[in-house]
């Protein structure tokens, strides 16, 4: 493998973070069957899926076809009940259902700790097979780990600058007359996440589905009017960017890791 450099450093495309994703299972699944179990690669979340749950969408055709996120939804509810690494480790006895679990997940009682920026600590299990595989993808567990939670912590340290900002809060108050003028009056994405969940929560699957897409397509709609989505967005690489010179050290070994896995699976899907 090719060494990086600096210069070659750079954020992952959500293709090439499915591409490690998808690599991860497949060395789990190798680990598993190495251990005498079972194991099946995947799900892994679609490109769509992971637009779902943005503070404010703007995507139009997105929103027409996929609403709130809720068809991802209940087809990730359906695997938590249904997938094969769902139903198999399920119909073991309950000896060799304790064995699969530590051969998957590892010892709670052995794990790597890292203090998160806005504070509080995560932990994660040294062994197991997810953690045997991302060892082998990133080259350095530990390493990896620490770089990941603290690059991917630090929204709780930026996102209260963000909303008391007067450029997004200009945004808001034209979102929001948008929403009434639409016939939705909510003050903010906050204020209509809620408000959305709530009402939503009476409702059949499929009254809840067609609510959505109607209320997402006037979100989306009124978001791209306000300039509400694009305004966000900026205000987030801004306040992340200030940060992300603070915490230099975590988001290059955070890249360069990534980079690294990207080599590692690409290497294990051309063998």
């Amino acid at each position: 493998m090719a060494e990086i450099s600096d210069s070659d450093l750079r954020d992952l495309t959500v293709a090439e973070e499915m591409e490690i994703e998808y690599a991860e299972h497949a060395l789990v699944k190798k680990c598993m069957e190495n251990k005498g179990f079972s194991y099946w690669v995947g799900p892994v979340a679609s490109a769509d899926a992971r637009r779902a749950g943005r503070y404010v969408n703007d995507d139009v055709a997105w929103a027409k076809k996929y609403g709130y996120g809720r068809p991802f939804d209940e087809a990730a509810e359906k695997d938590r009940r249904e997938h094969p690494n769902v139903r198999y480790p399920n119909a073991l006895p309950r000896k060799d259902r304790i064995r699969y679990n530590t051969a998957l997940n590892g010892d709670y009682d052995d794990v790597l700790r890292v203090d998160l920026p806005a504070g509080g600590t995560i932990e994660t299990p040294r062994e197991g097979c997810w953690a045997e595989a991302r060892n082998r993808l990133y080259g350095n567990l530990e390493s990896w780990f620490e770089a990941k939670k603290t690059v991917t912590g630090l929204s709780p340290l930026y996102v209260p600058d963000i909303l008391a900002d007067e450029r997004l809060k200009k945004g808001l108050t034209a979102w929001s007359a948008c929403m009434k003028d639409a016939g939705f009056p909510f003050s903010s994405p906050d204020d209509l996440r809620e408000k959305r969940i709530a009402r939503t929560g009476k409702m059949t699957s499929g009254e809840a589905r067609a609510y959505e897409v109607e209320l997402a397509v006037a979100e989306a709609e009124c978001a791209v009017k306000s300039s509400l989505g694009r305004t966000a967005r900026s205000l987030e690489r801004e306040h992340l960017s200030v940060l992300l010179k603070k915490f230099r050290k975590e988001n290059t070994a955070y890249q360069r890791m990534r980079l690294i896995a990207l080599s590692h699976a690409r290497d294990l899907r051309n063998r």
